[in-house]
Parts: C-alpha cells; structure tokens; sequence
C-alpha cells in the first residue's frame, strides 16, 4: 500500500527497473527448457515492503523476502519478474506493470486496490486524529470507484496473459482490538472501523476476481493471532525510524502468511 506519512514515487518505467536486475529472478536449472513464467504485479505488498530490505530494488522497495521471490524460490523451474512497485495504484498496474505479461507468462499474482483508496493517509490520520470523516470518504471509494478500476485492470491483465492462473491477493486486517505501543493513537474504536474497512475492500476484491475468473486468496485466517500488537506480528506497527515499513507485512507475514497462501492458489 502506500506509504506511511509519504507516498512512494513510482519508477517511470517498471520494466526498465526491472531489467536492472536481469529482468527475473529465476530459480529454473540450467537445463530446463520452458520455465514456469511468473509475474508478480501490484503495490509495496507484493514488492516486499516492511520486510527491511529493498535488496531488488530500492526505488520500489522488491525485496528478497517479498511473497513472489519466496514462492519463486520455492517452485522448481520457476522464472519470476517481479513489476510490483510500492505506492502502485490500479493505473499503473494497466498503464505499464502489464507490459511485463506475455501469452507465454502462467502465473500472475497482485495486491492492489489499497491505494486507491488512500489506505496510507487513512491510517496516518487515524494515528494522529480523529478519522471518522476519513474511513467514511476511503469507504465510498470503495463501493463507488474501485470497483470499475478493478474491472480495468483484470481486464488487462487477462488481455496480456490469456492463459494465465491469475491470484488476487486480499489485505490482512491489521489489528485485534487491543491497543498497544505498536499502534500508538490507534484506539480500539478506531481499530474496528479500519477492520471493517480492510472487511470491504477484501469483498470489493474477491468479487471483481471472481468476475474476472481468477483466484482470490483471503489472507486473514493465515493473519489471526499476528496482528501488529501480537508477540509475533506479521504486520508492522508504526515504525518511526523507517515510517515506509509502518503496518505493512513483516518478513513472517511475507514467509509464513502470503507464501503458503499463493502456494495453495498456482501450487
């Protein structure tokens, strides 16, 4: 999603990014003829951010511990490019993300949707203020806008890669109803409203998937009992000395919580 009190600036062009770094990063032997092609599109969830690491690439924050490497890493004759980019919205998944899929690509994986919505500014306010006004506006958006972006983009998606599997990942509800030092300002009110509105992006998502004749993974039985105030979270709490990882996934919400969910979807 976006990031915490600042929104990442997006890289002009992913594809050249990602050729940086050779355009893939393939787990295939030498020998294997025709690799699992495997995108990863999307925003900082699929590129790794709150991972602490942007060894990929910084400007989008891809990281070696992002969900698509794991699940990469852990499929024999596997060949990911990874196009998601922190701070990404639905237009640039279709204006440029797409350019990555091929008639040849079999597998496609996204989050997105949670900027679109202004996710990011919606908990810097509920950190700092009252929010009521904010869930309220992010909360239209949701019935009102996304939707037909969703639309667009699947559409694009599935004109690209026209025989690919295609998973849409769903966000982790970030809180339990507890307060902690982890989410400070953050009241139990204030939690349940931002569950909730995790609740109906999530539905948004799974129905405009489902629309579209993909996949949808719901992430959150994966996240019960590792909210950002449990001993072991998989989503980061506000993270003053590095504010773009704040309530983002960790690496054991990367590792333990998406990965097997995507395993479960393309095997």
């Amino acid at each position: 999603m976006e990031n915490f009190f600042r929104r990442r600036v997006l890289a002009p062009a992913v594809t050249t990014l990602v050729a940086a770094f050779s355009g893939s990063v393939s787990t295939a032997p030498a020998q294997a003829a025709t690799p699992d092609r495997y995108v990863a599109l999307g925003d900082s969830y699929s590129s790794g951010s709150g991972a602490g690491s942007s060894d990929l690439d910084a400007d989008c924050a891809r990281s070696t511990y992002s969900y698509p490497y794991l699940v990469a890493s852990q499929r024999p004759d596997t060949e990911l490019t990874l196009a998601a980019c922190g701070g990404a919205v639905t237009s640039d998944v279709t204006d440029s993300q797409v350019n990555a899929l091929t008639p040849e690509t079999k597998y496609v994986t996204i989050t997105i949707g949670g900027n679109d919505i202004g996710f990011g500014d919606l908990v810097r306010s509920c950190t700092l203020s009252d929010c009521t006004s904010t869930v309220d506006t992010s909360n239209a958006r949701i019935t009102d806008e996304l939707p037909a972006k969703l639309d667009t983009t699947f559409a694009a998606i599935r004109s690209k890669a026209p025989s690919a599997t295609v998973a849409v990942l769903g966000y982790p509800r970030p809180f339990a109803d507890r307060t902690c030092s982890a989410a400070p300002g953050v009241t139990v009110a204030k939690q349940t409203a931002l569950n909730n509105l995790v609740d109906n992006l999530d539905a948004v998502l799974a129905d405009r998937a489902q629309a579209a004749g993909f996949a949808y993974g719901n992430p959150n039985p994966a996240w019960a009992g590792h909210d950002v105030c449990a001993s072991t979270p998989f989503t980061n709490g506000l993270m003053i000395s590095a504010l773009g990882e704040s309530y983002h996934p960790t690496r054991a919400g990367y590792a333990s919580g998406y990965t097997p969910l995507v395993r479960s979807l393309i095997g």
